[in-house]
């Protein structure tokens, strides 16, 4: 049996990697509508992952019984055949998985030639299932299993969330006529949102992204969905251009090949978007682009920050900014009216900050980092794209504004008042200097915040849905903590 183990370890921890790295951190499973299929498989498939693990680490199937794992082994090759049309059908596998995908069937086929004259041998013995252990093998393959079957519950759960989602949603409109929108990061957190709300006001929408397959899965044959700009032909009437894309900034430590991703993830696509607005025939009215409040660096003094404050040449943060901004400009030369939002940290469902910071807050690891008095400037995924959509409409509206809810508390504050949207308390406290040498510059992003206030947006008329801390993170935890968030009015400006 041992060889039987040895190969199962190999096949669950390929499979482990491509569950952590490909469904939940590149393709977030869990949080796309158009993912609900192939999350059901997936549940499925670790089931009978489970119960084989249990299976294998505690029982012999002998005689007639020997059917019921061959049985389940043969259902878990259909249910990846159709795992891999429901992937082609609805999203574009990046090279690395396809090769894991290609190192699993490998490792399933030596498994399936390992455990063979295995279950020969067991078939021709009295029918029954007997009890055995395999010492260290058992516990392990015990826990494994464990583990699996969490993950499939939890997959499944998923599928219920996603179909009650789908079942929910407003229909889209079936048809749109008029100039299009084109947005780029349309299938990611704030760009899907901000698509549903085009189409439901009767928008064109043409969604320029990397994959097509998951853009059309995800919003139906109503939205254009394109890999090349050079798809568009020149005469195609697009009104406005919504640049979201970018790679996460929080993520990987910032080392010299992750700073260059990040920048060309925002710049390269800003350029060709440049190159398609300056060969159509009519110039787009305005250029919505997604900048940060890491513009303004790491001030060393707490006062609000405006529109008008000064960037921090030399900090990575302040210079992505920067760029992505000067970049956003070069249309201003074609006549363009550029709007870029400097965005605080989104909250929102399924996606972004908030699970994570929900999931620590619910358990109890919510923690105060480094002095707790630095600002976190957020803004609620709402009102994000409400802005971007006030931008559209508001022809008076040109230049950086900062996206960010009235309401800037500092760390300390903002972790209190996420743990008492659930009823918990905070006691953890994180020194600020292992997340320095663990994070290096990244750390900034946690360790020193930007009391950016959003004097743009309030002067321009914008009325925030979600205006308070306490309103915004109460109606997302559903906990009835401070309710939805009192709309503020135009005058009632920060000081």
């Amino acid at each position: 049996m041992d060889i039987v183990f040895i190969v199962l370890t190999v096949q669950a921890l390929m499979g482990a990697f491509d569950n952590l790295w490909h469904h939940e951190w590149s393709a977030r499973l869990p949080s796309r509508t158009s993912a609900r299929h192939e999350l059901l498989l997936h549940a499925a498939r670790e089931a009978i992952y489970g119960f084989l693990f249990l299976g294998f680490a505690w029982v012999q199937w002998q005689g007639w019984w020997v059917l019921l794992p061959t049985a389940l082994l043969a259902v878990e090759i259909v249910i990846t055949a159709a795992d891999f049309l429901e992937e082609d059908r609805s999203r574009r596998l990046p090279p690395v998985e396809r090769v894991l995908h290609t190192l699993l069937a490998v490792s399933y086929g030596v498994l399936v030639g390992v455990i063979a004259p295995l279950f020969a041998a067991h078939a021709a013995l009295p029918t029954g299932v007997v009890r055995v252990g395999h010492g260290a093998w058992s516990w392990l393959f015990t826990v494994a299993a464990a583990v699996v079957l969490i993950w499939s519950l939890r997959n499944a759960l998923a599928v219920v969330r996603l179909r009650a989602d789908v079942q929910s949603a407003e229909p889209l409109p079936v048809a749109a006529h008029g100039p299009a929108v084109l947005v780029t990061g349309a299938t990611g957190f704030i760009g899907t949102a901000l698509v549903r709300r085009l189409r439901g006001e009767g928008r064109r929408v043409i969604v320029w992204t990397r994959d097509p397959l998951q853009a059309r899965a995800t919003f139906g044959p109503q939205v254009w969905a394109l890999d090349r700009l050079e798809d568009i032909p020149a005469e195609t009437r697009i009104d406005a251009v919504v640049h979201l894309a970018g790679s996460p900034i929080l993520g990987l430590p910032w080392s010299r090949a992750r700073r260059r991703e990040l920048v060309a993830s925002r710049i390269g696509t800003a350029r060709q978007l440049m190159g398609l607005m300056q060969r159509l025939d009519r110039r787009p009215a305005v250029l919505v682009g997604a900048s940060a409040v890491g513009f303004y660096g790491v001030p060393l003094a707490d006062t609000p920050l405006d529109e008008q404050a000064a960037p921090q040449p030399g900090r990575f943060q302040s210079d992505l900014c920067a760029q992505v901004e000067r970049a956003a400009g070069e249309a201003h030369a074609l006549g363009v009216r550029v709007v870029c939002l400097r965005m605080g940290v989104v909250l929102g469902p399924q996606g972004g900050a908030y699970p994570p910071l929900a999931w620590a807050a619910r358990m109890g690891f919510g923690a105060v980092l480094g002095s707790g008095r630095q600002r976190v400037p957020w803004i609620h995924r709402d009102d994000a794209v409400g802005l971007v959509c006030h931008a559209l409409a508001h022809p008076g509206i040109s230049g950086p504004v900062n996206a960010v809810a009235p309401d800037v508390p500092s760390q300390a504050q903002f972790v209190r008042t996420m743990a008492a949207s659930f009823g918990r308390p905070v006691w953890l406290r994180m020194p600020a200097w292992p997340v320095r040498a663990a994070l290096g510059e990244m750390s900034e992003l946690l360790l020193c915040g930007q009391h950016a206030v959003p004097r743009q947006a309030l002067a321009e008329g914008y009325v925030f849905t979600h205006a308070s801390l306490a309103g915004a993170l109460g109606a997302l935890a559903g906990s009835g903590v401070g309710g939805p968030g009192e709309p503020l009015r135009p005058e009632a400006r920060p000081s």
